[in-house]
């Protein structure tokens, strides 16, 4: 594989903004691209304030700051953004037809050596490789929320992807001061295959009433040692994304032990969100950081 001096990263949302920080930060050109301008300015205003407390911390310096801040360049345009890239890691919306579409517009406009990776949570690699002429060279990078902070990345390999470029990803990776774990490319991989089903099964467990939200959330806190309770976990991931895994899922799987719990779907539907929206689990208006349960829980 060759040399990776450029990244280019679609998407300037939560995840998006956090892997172009910790590319930035080890010193690669990174292009970060998104169709909104304001979405691009917010998130370079996240990425300086997550250096400011990094600095506040002591963990880097002001010139490590500068100089991070330096390699990120910003577009509007994918097709112009991705025309000097050694890899792209779309992270854009975990939407399978948004996904196939860019990732036919990267294939066309990136140079012919570049890896295209996406940082998909459940989606086929193998099925995001299909729309491109390059499946050799797509490849699945699963960052973790929040980006900067959390170690690990799930490699996955599509049915086609190389040695070589699985070789390379793994090991910028770990460049990046992150842990790689291959995997490989069957419904929600290692993390959320095993995840989802937990916090679908708490929502299961709410549903039938054998708990109240406290008591599950404490539960697996205190009881199993988890540092978020899994109603909470899913507020933070959003219901919706909780939703569209468990359904990516049961379809890939065809199995119903993967169905969502109909509390699940009747809260995306009615557009509690968790703390996106301001309301899940728990309710997020109030100004606190204490958890509240929120009304309809009660």
């Amino acid at each position: 594989m060759n040399q990776i001096k450029n990244v280019s990263v679609i998407g300037a949302g939560t995840m998006g903004n956090g892997i172009a920080h910790v590319f930035a930060m080890k010193g690669y050109n990174v292009k970060l691209i998104d169709i909104s301008a304001e979405a691009l300015e917010k998130a370079l205003a996240t990425i300086g304030k997550n250096l400011d407390r990094m600095v506040a911390k002591e963990k880097i310096t002001e010139t490590d700051k500068s100089s991070t801040l330096a390699n990120i360049n910003t577009s509007t345009n994918i097709e112009e953004g991705v025309k000097e890239a050694d890899l792209v890691v779309e992270a854009a919306t975990e939407n399978t037809a948004l996904k196939l579409k860019i990732f036919k517009t990267i294939d066309e406009n990136a140079p012919e050596h570049a890896v295209l990776a996406s940082n998909t949570s459940s989606i086929s690699i193998t099925k995001i490789a299909s729309v491109t002429n390059r499946p050799d060279k797509v490849i699945g990078m699963h960052f973790m929320n929040p980006v900067p902070v959390m170690k690990l990345i799930e490699v996955i390999r599509g049915y086609a992807t190389s040695d070589a470029v699985t070789e390379g990803i793994v090991e910028i990776s770990k460049d990046l001061g992150k842990v790689p774990v291959e995997a490989n490319d069957y419904p929600g991989f290692v993390a959320n295959r095993i995840l989802i089903p937990m916090i679908n099964e708490a929502i299961y467990a709410l549903h039938e009433g054998v708990a109240d939200v406290m008591g599950i959330d404490t539960v697996m806190k205190l009881g199993m040692a988890h540092p978020m309770g899994p109603l909470q976990l899913a507020d933070f991931i959003g219901l919706d994304v909780v939703l569209a895994i468990c359904n990516v899922l049961y379809e890939g799987f065809g199995n119903p032990k993967y169905a969502p719990c109909p509390l699940l779907v009747n809260m995306v539907t009615a557009g509690k969100l968790g703390r996106k929206s301001g309301e899940g689990f728990y309710s997020y208006t109030h100004g606190t950081k204490e958890l509240i349960v929120a009304d309809n829980f009660k």
